[in-house]
């Protein structure tokens, strides 16, 4: 809807999760890596919050010369939890880059979720087996059910399991999905589900790998969501010697991403071993996976591209 004085749209996150559907989504986004767009590396401000922990303000900008600019605004207060508000909470703003006028202003938490679950359906395209049918989940925080959705809709998934640390929270979560196209159920043993899957999402907040390369198996897939800070880790290094790797961008995962930093600095995984990241695979100048006993994974740590392809798609959609 409009602001009510001819000004840009203001869509909120429901509407942005009605317009959002996965496999236009998907599509957008592959699109947007061909294309590609001028991504500033985002910028990072330490603000003082009298009586509470210190916040950080995230500007991440992008544009398509002659198409669309925009900017995605995140606010992170960590002790919004006494408050009993959200810790993060963001809003984007799109921009016509012919004109410089302010297009629309889009829920950014909801817009975040559905992207970045989008390039990992993305990134599985190309390196999950066509035949992939059982999809392990690790985690259940929001983002959870918008990977398994995301997942399901570009490989003939039937089963699911899910792991997360609160063996309820991984119940509810398996049980809405229960019957919906798929059998889903919790499983405590996370050794054991990681055997059993053809496809391992994880959206967690470890700072202590979880998956080991022990338990994995010829011909998974491995897609590492959760880890968006060096000193994160969903993954051991063993996980990524026996791996064939891939990342969402070079910039933001051999800076971020704990499951790439790390173990560069240990020697376990050199940057000439990364085979391709996102934009490559898009645009035809990576192989994806080679064959079927191959294991890959994938490292995402989000890029400012995709908040401007998932709010073009936002914005298109509305307008027509």
């Amino acid at each position: 809807m409009r602001d009510g004085t001819g000004g840009p749209l203001i869509v909120g996150a429901s509407q942005v999760e009605n317009i959002l559907e996965v496999g236009p989504l998907v599509e957008a986004l592959r699109n947007a890596f061909r294309r590609g767009a001028v991504v500033p590396v985002r910028h990072h401000h330490a603000m003082e919050v009298p009586g509470a922990a210190d916040a950080t303000l995230l500007l991440m900008p992008a544009w398509q010369p002659g198409r669309y600019a925009g900017i995605k605004i995140v606010t992170v207060f960590p002790s919004n939890g006494e408050r009993g508000l959200p810790s993060v909470m963001g809003s984007y703003v799109l921009i016509s880059a012919r004109d410089g006028r302010p297009l629309a202003v889009i829920d950014g938490s909801m817009l975040t979720l559905k992207r970045t679950a989008a390039a990992s359906a993305l990134a599985a395209k190309y390196l999950s087996r066509p035949d992939a049918s059982k999809l392990l989940m690790v985690g259940t925080g929001a983002l959870a059910p918008h990977l398994i959705l995301a997942h399901a809709s570009v490989r003939p998934i039937t089963e699911l399991v899910v792991w997360g640390r609160d063996f309820a929270k991984a119940e509810r979560l398996a049980k809405n999905f229960d019957g919906r196209r798929l059998k889903a159920r919790a499983l405590r043993s996370l050794e054991e589900a990681v055997g059993w899957a053809d496809t391992i999402s994880c959206a967690t907040l470890a700072k202590e790998p979880l998956v080991r390369g022990a338990w994995l198996r010829q011909g998974q897939h491995l897609d590492l969501v959760g880890g968006f800070t060096p000193q994160m880790r969903e993954a051991d290094d063993d996980a990524v010697t026996r791996a064939r790797v891939y990342v969402d961008t070079y910039a933001g995962a051999t800076k971020e991403a704990g499951d790439i930093v790390q173990p560069l600095a240990s020697g376990a995984l050199d940057e000439k071993q990364i085979a391709g990241e996102l934009a490559e695979l898009a645009q035809g100048r990576a192989a994806g996976r080679s064959f079927h006993n191959q294991i890959t994974l994938f490292k995402s740590v989000g890029t400012a591209l995709e908040d401007l392809a998932a709010a073009e798609l936002v914005y298109e959609t509305i307008r027509k």
